[in-house]
């Protein structure tokens, strides 16, 4: 019985938001105790404001670091607050504060996401900070009263944070690892669609979809590597945050090897049309997916990983029907012969990673990670300067956010300036970096808060009695944070009972119900309208610079693929960085292109430009994640040597095509700007197989270079036009 109870409680919390949202009910059952207990409503109702601010400004840090960041946070929340009582009297110095605190903040998330998470927080509070002033009762509070309650409520939900973050030391990374390997799971799932038996498989169709998963991918490995940083003590190292280390950067050459293309699917479905070489690799890759996936639930609950025995049947019958296939009277050519054989290596290898991706290393590790935070002030400065300038998707944000916050106070005084705080709050909560964004958001926030008044009109009713509203608030407050990220809308509503019921304490919510409304409709209408008119994104031009972007990312992961066969496979720091960097730039254009299609029409690219661009990215990255995953020591005899200086002319290329887009230099439409030799041809495949692999992939990425000049003579046309 008790290992049954145990079972059950790691399934109870296995989610990801079990721990938020327990968090957020422990700190709200504190502050109620306190106000209930103290017969203080205002304090009790302000310290709950404070705690919500809090948890939205947390982050996934261990708790040396979310000290200091509870102490920034904190400056951040009581400066805002302050000035927010001083002004909020003084109409045309608010305005002029509310505005240029609006873009100030929005800046600010440019030195790192840490950055970003406080000023989102900070910008909410001072809303909250308004709506708490425009209250009955509040011009009896002393200026110091509501800043000093909400930073009190703050500081409790960061104190307690972080006494969780020191007790549960590795649940954040095992949570984040389980995402990783989720996220592995669905995209390999993806990809087995790729190797169905038929003639005409939907490339251009699966290609935008593994973008999509591919981007999934690379959050989650970016997030864990944030979770990761912080907790690992250079000084003395635990073995249960090395074995959670060792498995983050198994993942990665899981991602490497899972995005990996040895030929065109197309060729090889044709070729192994009348073989059950592609169903036995696509059953076997769905295999790899379900064990991925095992791996994913075994970190969630804290449980042994068990794979599934028939992933090994479904290897050996890939095996045995490659063996059967070279003796066919009609076998398919040699060379895609060899490359369905080097695929089978490569998704054994998946297999043994997903299997021991926590098993100790035999040979040193660079373990190492990147610390994306700003080292100093200087440097967050520098990355804020930076981003000055209206080619930044970050300043037109704060440009139109801020412009958004100004017209919507402006509005609220003119219709009704008691009680009309709600506009600032929907512009703020709504207003995205994109149209389509801010679009989408809008109608999840008016249905959300139409559901939410419904609700909360029928809580007060059925309800009178305060210390039962005040339960729901609370209840409504974690249903919040659990809903927050997957379902905004469930998000919206839930917030909306909160705010109903917090401040029905102090009020009277009833007679603000469809006054509330109203304000959810202007705000709503003052974002959309301020992204399509104010410095619109113009998708189609800025392609340019992030396709230069992505190939110049691409020639450092080619040379750095490059050096290793020269050297012999390493998983150095500066190899994962130049592998990240090329996974990031695919994922900033593929992210990029799925907005540009669903623009507003005079701000939309070109759908047929979007799908080249999509699908040459795609193929870049797939040839050569299949040069990394196969990585190791070529002899460095004459033929080696020219094969490498094959790929040292491929990236001399790509980087040059990258020059000619940020430039007005001119894009060669035929001949190549630089010269890059043929492919090497080696002899006997068998013999030297891993030279034969490379001379096959630089050939493949050889074969893209006419499309990638075609691409980039669109992109200067349309910058013409």
């Amino acid at each position: 019985m008790p290992s049954r109870t145990l079972v059950l409680l790691r399934r109870l919390s296995a989610p990801d938001s079990f721990a938020d949202a327990l968090r957020v009910l422990l700190a709200m059952l504190g502050v109620t105790a306190f106000g209930l207990l103290g017969g203080d409503t205002h304090a009790m109702v302000a310290m709950l404001l404070g705690v919500v601010a809090a948890a939205l400004a947390e982050t996934e840090d261990g708790w040396r670091r979310r000290l200091r960041a509870l102490a920034g946070t904190l400056a951040c929340f009581l400066i805002a607050a302050f000035v927010v009582e001083a002004l909020f009297d003084v109409p045309w110095a608010f305005a002029i504060a509310l505005g240029a605190g609006s873009f100030v903040l929005v800046m600010l998330g440019a030195a790192s996401p840490r950055y970003a998470t406080i000023a989102f927080a900070t910008l909410l509070l001072a809303v909250y900070t308004m709506i708490g002033l425009d209250q009955p009762g509040a011009a009896h509070q002393s200026m110091w009263q509501a800043p000093l309650l909400l930073g009190a409520g703050a500081l409790w939900y960061g104190l307690l944070a972080t006494g969780w973050s020191a007790l549960f030391v590795h649940r954040a990374v095992r949570l984040s690892l389980a995402k990783v390997y989720d996220a592995l799971g669905d995209y390999i799932e993806l990809k087995s669609r790729l190797f169905e038996p038929v003639r005409a498989v939907p490339v251009s169709t699966l290609q935008g979809q593994l973008a999509q998963a591919n981007s999934k991918v690379v959050d989650a490995l970016n997030e864990c590597r944030l979770s990761l940083v912080d907790r690992l003590d250079q000084r003395r190292r635990h073995a249960a945050m090395e074995r959670l280390l060792r498995m983050y950067l198994t993942a990665q050459d899981i991602h490497e090897r899972a995005a990996s293309s040895h030929y065109p699917y197309q060729e090889l479905a044709s070729a192994f049309f009348h073989s059950d070489v592609m169903f036995r690799g696509q059953r076997l890759m769905r295999g790899l997916a379900a064990a991925a996936r095992t791996r994913a639930q075994a970190l969630r609950l804290g449980g042994e990983f068990r794979p599934s025995p028939q992933v090994d049947e479904a290897l050996e019958d890939l095996r045995h029907a490659l063996s059967r296939h070279r003796e066919d009277a009609r076998p398919a050519p040699p060379e895609l012969q060899h490359a369905v054989e080097r695929l089978a290596d490569n998704l054994e290898q998946l297999l043994v990673r997903i299997r021991c991706a926590d098993a100790a290393e035999n040979e040193a590790v660079d373990a190492s990670l990147h610390d994306p935070a700003p080292a100093s002030m200087d440097e967050a400065w520098r990355r804020v300067r930076l981003r000055l300038t209206p080619a930044s998707a970050r300043f037109r944000h704060a440009l139109r956010l801020s412009l958004g916050m100004l017209i919507g106070y402006i509005v609220l005084l003119q219709i009704h300036p008691a009680q009309g705080y709600w506009v600032l709050l929907t512009i703020m909560l709504v207003c995205r970096p994109s149209h389509d964004a801010t679009r989408a958001r809008v109608l999840q926030r008016v249905g959300g808060t139409v559901a939410g008044l419904l609700v909360g009109w029928a809580c007060l009713k059925l309800f009178p009695d305060p210390r039962l509203q005040i339960e729901g608030a609370v209840a409504a407050g974690v249903l919040f944070f659990v809903t927050r990220y997957r379902r905004y809308l469930v998000a919206t509503a839930a917030v909306t009972v909160f705010v109903l019921l917090a401040f029905n304490q102090i009020g009277n919510s009833y007679a603000l119900i469809a006054p509330r409304l109203l304000d959810t409709l202007l705000g709503s209408l003052i974002a959309v309208a301020i992204t399509f008119l104010v410095l619109p994104d113009w998708r189609e031009r800025e392609l340019r610079q992030l396709f230069a972007g992505l190939l110049e990312t691409h020639a450092r992961y080619l040379r750095a693929i490059a050096a290793q066969y020269v050297s012999g496979k390493r998983d150095d720091l500066p190899y994962r960085l130049a592998r990240r960097d090329a996974h990031d730039a695919d994922v900033e254009l593929s992210g990029h292109l799925a907005h540009s299609l669903q623009a507003p029409r005079r701000q939309r690219a070109d759908p047929e430009l979007v799908l080249r661009m999509l699908g040459a990215s795609q193929e870049l990255l797939s040839h050569l994640s299949a040069l990394g995953a196969h990585r190791q020591q070529l002899p460095m005899d004459r033929l080696s040597a020219r094969t490498l200086g094959q790929a040292e002319a491929l990236a001399d290329e790509l980087e040059a095509l990258a020059a000619t887009l940020q430039t007005a230099g001119v894009v060669h439409s035929e001949d190549s700007v630089l010269v890059v030799p043929e492919p090497v041809a080696v002899e006997n495949p068998d013999e030297h197989a891993a030279r034969h692999l490379v001379a096959t992939q630089l050939r493949l990425l050889r074969a893209q270079l006419p499309v990638l000049r075609g691409l980039c003579l669109q992109m200067r046309a349309l910058d013409l036009a």
